[in-house]
């Protein structure tokens, strides 16, 4: 008898015909957003489950299904999960790494060129019909190339955007982490380490690309916007929460830092209304990951790992060490 998988939200054709061949599959090609309560509903009697960052799994859902077996993120984050109670239910968890990297650190860099050279400020002006005469400070902005890059967080995705800074644009690049990285990646990177004080206050350009988590929630908060050079400006491609939202559009609106670039948003889809009232921020829907070929591959990966665990017990990017129920 073969075993049974939900979708649980709108994915690529092809990835549900490859599942197809391996379960009884019940895809949400409609994308609706469920509540809890109707996600616990619709995974009754499944063995795996295909999520994305929207649907939260947790202890309470997980002794409502005990059938379930694995959840498979289609994302290189995973806060959606609580590792703890999966690992205690016997539910293995799985997302997609390495696949996004270089596509996000693609992004990463755009979002933060944009933002220094104003782009979507000056965009506005421009649509808004305001643009009648040259003028010889309209819209400066910072230069990039030359200038300090910061990186908080630098695990791969932080690599790709350090590698883009020095090689590309001659930045000298800065970054802080958890844990240093070796001698051998540094140089690779033609990165230095230093502390998380002098990151805030020597970078002309900040990024931010660490990942979420308690320790980690509002790491970049009003305490620390103020460290930061009014010239600098500030890119969250990580997770929203790494960054207290309203505590940055007080420092944007009062000039304590030049401007913003934010990919990702504390309580998302929601945005927090005071960015939307402020000039100086670039603002977009979580795309750094969005082109076909990344966003296939993520979704293949997802597809791999519930093939792997289900039917042969091998997954291929395990989060927990859960026991099989």
């Amino acid at each position: 008898m073969r075993q049974k998988i939900l979708i649980a939200r709108a994915v690529f054709p092809e990835v549900i015909a490859r599942l197809a061949q391996h379960f009884d599959v019940t895809s949400n090609q409609d994308d609706v957003l469920w509540t809890p309560s109707q996600l616990i509903e619709q995974l009754q009697g499944m063995q795996g489950v295909f999520t994305t960052g929207s649907e939260r799994i947790d202890a309470a859902l997980l002794a409502a299904c005990p059938m379930l077996k694995i959840c498979a993120n289609m994302a290189v984050g995973y806060n959606n999960f609580d590792l703890d109670a999966m690992t205690a239910a016997g539910v293995l968890g799985t997302n997609a790494p390495d696949v996004l990297t270089e596509t996000t650190a693609d992004f990463g860099f755009a979002l933060l060129m944009a933002t220094a050279r104003r782009v979507a400020e000056s965009e506005h002006f421009l649509r808004a019909g305001l643009w009648t005469r040259w003028r010889y400070d309209m819209f400066t902005g910072s230069d990039i190339h030359g200038a300090t890059l910061g990186i908080l967080g630098m695990g791969r995705i932080g690599q790709g955007i350090a590698r883009r800074g020095a090689l590309g644009f001659g930045m000298k690049v800065i970054y802080h982490n958890r844990s240093r990285l070796d001698a051998a990646t540094e140089a690779q990177c033609q990165a230095t380490y230093v502390s998380k004080q002098d990151l805030l206050k020597t970078a002309d350009h900040l990024v931010l690309v660490l990942p979420y988590s308690a320790s980690s929630h509002h790491a970049i908060g009003a305490a620390e916007l103020a460290q930061m050079k009014p010239t600098a400006t500030l890119v969250n491609i990580a997770r929203g929460g790494i960054v207290d939202d309203a505590a940055l559009a007080v420092a944007l609106r009062n000039k304590a830092i030049a401007a913003a670039g934010l990919d990702v948003f504390e309580g998302e889809p929601k945005v927090h209304p005071d960015l939307l009232t402020v000039p100086n921020v670039v603002l977009t829907p979580h795309i750094a990951s969005a082109t076909v070929p990344t966003r296939l591959a993520m979704a293949n990966l997802a597809a791999d790992n519930l093939i792997g665990y289900l039917l042969k017990g091998k997954p291929l990017t395990a989060l927990n060490a859960a026991a099989p129920r």
